[in-house]
């Protein structure tokens, strides 16, 4: 019980402002240019979010990263891609946390221990609060996944679905 109650204060503790000062409006435009580098590369569609503590609903729950990361790949429409080839790259403050959501199309060909694998590549940058570095090293692995299953086409129209703009929660 006592294990909750501290996870709720330290959620609680954080807001926007603590996503802002992890990852500052240059570093958010920095990481917005790979991502938009990095979709001229294949035909997927990445997105970044980064969230400073989970609502009050998912505490009470004692909702995961992962239920959050799966909640916020829907409410951000990364599931509603032409191919079904969305990726969102998902950090959870509070946590330390960062889960990679995939849409069915990727997932088909990317196992789950895969993408394990990439999560735990990136969680020492992120305790470490080295954010760029553990958002980058994401980012540079979903893409060459990305690049591997569903290349673009030098003659292929591939329309920017998403935003690349970082969002900050």
């Amino acid at each position: 019980m006592w294990q909750r109650i501290k996870r709720i204060f330290k959620h609680r503790w954080l807001d926007e402002s603590d996503s802002s000062k992890a990852v500052p409006a240059a570093m958010a435009e920095r990481l917005r240019s790979r991502v938009a580098a990095s979709e001229r590369r294949h035909a997927g569609e990445v997105r970044i979010c980064v969230e400073a503590g989970l609502p009050m609903s998912y505490l009470w729950r004692n909702a995961s990263a992962r239920q959050r990361a799966v909640a916020m790949f829907g409410k951000l429409r990364v599931w509603d891609t032409e191919h079904n080839n969305g990726v969102l790259i998902y950090l959870l403050l509070a946590d330390h946390a960062i889960e990679i959501v995939a849409d069915r199309g990727l997932n088909a060909v990317v196992t789950p221990a895969q993408w394990q694998g990439m999560i735990r590549n990136l969680s020492q940058a992120l305790r470490e609060n080295r954010y760029e570095d553990g958002l980058t090293l994401a980012l540079e692995e979903v893409s060459a996944v990305l690049v591997h299953h569903f290349p673009r086409s030098a003659d292929a129209m591939n329309p920017d679905e998403l935003s690349d703009v970082v969002i900050l929660m």
